[in-house]
């Protein structure tokens, strides 16, 4: 029997029983393993095994490996990641993480949903237009690599040993973030990156995926990148992501990538020189039919090795079995069931993180919270103001239920409901009339607008930044007509350039609330109320409307280039005028920070006198791998004081500004620490500096220094201190 084989036995070593299944293998039936649904081999008692399960910010039913019904109407449902990355939480983002887990088991082990998981995205958010940004923590290489490591740990657990709860991916690597602009389209985007670009901003995260989160997969990207498709790279592949960073797991295409470098791309002559380029650069499973179809010819033809083959097997049966796939009724997680799904804890988790990431843009006069007693009457206008389903974004499962923004304020007073618009694309104002109307009503005004999936998605990014159709005259019209306080929501993924609302003195106050989950109109309105003290900070730039006429979306550069008139890219680099900066938010209470304890100095150990002679001191600093990084962490203790009259919760941010001439970013964000605070107390906060990590850059080679001189470390709006680093 099946059982009693090498393979099944638990007690064996994992690289034994993966190298006796292969063993027991045909070369057909391998081949027929290295694609996304995996195909079964009966003889030998398994199963086949779909391998594409998405949960972006919940189980989702995208990937046809998981199917919602029966004992598993739905999931929880949390907010779209940009929001969630806007609580600058990491605890957060790790609770989510076991949450989605816990209810990918449960569906696993309820036969609806597989064990592996191709999520997080952690592309940079580099150009405001992108439709997929809402997916990714934002446009900060530290924000989107803490977030990444966070989540990986909560989705495949921490326990010791090398069990995995799911398998995570973190993708798309690399250096994608287009898809279609202009007549370009991600499928035939040559991405042109400088060495230093790719070092310091867009491998950042999936480098912190792997060596901080462990996670158990990569997925490559559609793009080229310098001229090579990222699925036939051997560089970035295996030279990068397996020798350097020490993947342990698989490596997976975007799906039908394979198809794409050959049809596309004509990066090969033919589609057995694809899977060949593809499987000796790294890659070990193909999302799609491409591989099935073609790698047997490949290997008849010599263009491939049978060991080629088993390289790429033995990483996938390596996951399975650390999953424990192969070990039989007696599963680790075999407990959680349909109880454990949209539990009152896991869905009140997703409230939660929507109410930690609204950010509170404006508050002029004091114009929130509103009054349970002043404002009994609201009046809920706008496109988004009903919505639901716009709230759990892309990639999203089937909810556990909603509370639209309606209902969430129709909780708190009495509303009067008009759309203004039909749908986000407002293509007339024939429904303004009766919105101003509704607004001269009531004692205050709520006007929720801004974007959907219809405007900003996969496969389809924005031309400008401005709201869509009439949504701006609905906005001013319903201000001009309202006889109470106005407050402005914006439902989004990506930043709009509101300057008009900044500008109207009409309109109190502004909220952007992302897509924020099931539970969104609760939390906004719990906002909105007082209920909740807004404490989110935005994690990208909110560009004017004229930004993105200065660049190209497929101009990749980070650095600002004043001689072509090219104004760079994100607060690190990007020094012209914004609608709303990187890291802002406001609160109902005020803090203060102070300094307690830091260091003025740090000494950078050199490894050897050698490596100091042979240029480790040249363009402007310390290679990281010519020094002692584990001796280079300095700690600062900051008390953070909330000065008013309402508890609340403070992001403390650290910035950096370091030496290194016209190319070192404006300043990068180096650490930040969640602190809630009640009202007249003070807490301390400890927060670690890594010099090799945080005060470190790459140079034009793509070589990470560690810059010598003084570095200025900036802490919210009241202290600044500096760090001489000496050799």
């Amino acid at each position: 029997m099946t059982k009693n084989l090498p393979f099944c036995q638990v007690s064996l070593n994992i690289r034994d029983r993966v190298k006796d299944l292969i063993g027991r293998l045909t070369l057909q039936e391998k081949i027929r393993s290295l694609v996304n649904n995996a195909a079964p081999v009966e003889r030998l008692g398994i199963k086949g095994y779909e391998w594409w399960s998405e949960a972006l910010h919940g189980v989702s039913n995208v990937g046809p490996g998981t199917k919602f019904g029966g004992a598993f109407p739905g999931a929880t449902s949390f907010p779209q990641v940009i929001l969630t990355a806007a609580s600058f939480n990491a605890s957060l983002w790790e609770a989510i993480g076991r949450v989605v887990s816990d209810e990918a088991r449960a569906m696993y082990n309820g036969g609806l949903a597989g064990l592996t998981y191709w999520s997080p995205n952690v592309n940079i958010f580099r150009d405001p237009r992108w439709g997929r940004g809402q997916e990714t923590p934002g446009e900060d290489p530290a924000v989107a690599a803490r977030y990444a490591a966070s989540y990986v740990r909560g989705l495949q657990g921490t326990a010791p040993g090398n069990g995995l709860k799911v398998a995570a991916c973190c993708k798309h690597y690399t250096a994608y973030d287009l898809d279609i602009w202009n007549g370009v389209d991600r499928f035939h985007f040559n991405a042109r990156v400088s060495k230093q670009d790719l070092e310091d901003t867009y491998n950042v995260p999936f480098k912190a995926c792997v060596v901080e989160g462990r996670v158990a997969s990569v997925m490559c990207s559609y793009n080229e990148v310098n001229g090579k498709p990222t699925c036939a790279d051997p560089s970035l592949l295996r030279g990068t992501i397996r020798d350097q960073w020490h993947l342990n797991g698989y490596i997976v295409s975007d799906c039908d990538s394979v198809e794409v470098l050959f049809k596309y791309q004509r990066y090969t002559a033919t589609p057995q020189d694809a899977v060949a380029a593809s499987i000796k650069a790294g890659l070990d499973l193909d999302c799609g039919p491409f591989l099935a179809i073609y790698t047997e010819s490949a290997v008849r033809s010599g263009k491939l090795t049978e060991f080629d083959v088993n390289a790429a097997l033995s990483n996938l049966l390596t996951v399975q079995m650390r999953l424990g796939m192969f070990d039989g009724p007696r599963q680790p997680y075999g407990y959680l069931g349909p109880r454990d799904v949209c539990t009152p804890a896991h869905q009140q988790l997703a409230l939660e993180a929507a109410r930690q990431g609204i950010v509170l843009l404006q508050n002029r006069g004091r114009s929130l919270p509103l009054s349970t007693s002043r404002h009994r009457t609201v009046a809920v206008i706008g496109p988004n103001s009903d919505v639901s389903v716009t709230m759990i974004g892309n990639y999203a499962g089937v909810a556990c239920g909603y509370t639209t923004p309606l209902q969430g304020i129709s909780r708190y007073a009495k509303t009067i409901h008009q759309v203004g618009c039909k749908g986000v694309a407002c293509n007339d104002n024939r429904l303004f009339g009766l919105a101003e109307g509704a607004a001269h009503q009531a004692d205050a005004t709520v006007l929720v607008v801004g974007l959907d999936q219809s405007i900003e998605a996969e496969a389809r990014d924005r031309i400008g930044l401005l709201l869509p159709g009439h949504q701006q005259e609905l906005v001013s019209r319903v201000a001009k007509a309202s006889r109470g306080p106005v407050v402005l929501v914006v439902m989004s993924g990506g930043p709009i350039d509101v300057t008009f609302a900044k500008n109207d003195r009409m309109i109190g106050a502004i909220l952007w609330v992302g897509y924020p989950g099931q539970a969104g109109g609760t939390a906004i309105a719990d906002v909105l109320f007082g209920t909740t003290n807004p404490g989110g900070k935005l994690p990208m730039t909110w560009y004017p409307q004229d930004y993105v006429s200065k660049v190209s979306m497929t101009s990749m550069d980070m650095r600002a280039d004043p001689s072509r008139g090219y104004p760079g890219r994100t607060y690190r680099f990007y020094k012209g005028s914004v609608v709303f900066p990187f890291g802002f938010g406001l609160s109902y209470t005020s803090f203060r920070s102070t300094l307690a304890g830091a260091p003025t100095t740090i000494s950078i150990p050199l490894t050897t006198l050698k490596t100091f002679k042979n240029s480790t001191m040249l363009s402007h600093g310390v290679r990281v791998t010519h020094t002692k990084c584990d001796s280079l962490i300095s700690r600062l203790h900051i008390d953070v004081e909330n000065v008013g009259d309402m508890d609340g919760t403070h992001t403390l941010m650290v910035f950096a500004t370091s030496p290194g001439g016209k190319l070192t970013p404006e300043k990068k964000l180096v650490a930040f620490e969640k602190v809630h605070v009640i009202a007249g107390s003070q807490r301390r906060v400890r927060v670690d500096i890594d010099a090799c990590k945080h005060l470190s850059m790459a140079d034009k080679n793509g070589i990470r220094r560690i810059p010598l001189g003084v570095h200025n470390l900036h802490i919210g709006d009241d202290i600044k201190h500096t760090i001489s680093l000496i050799a």
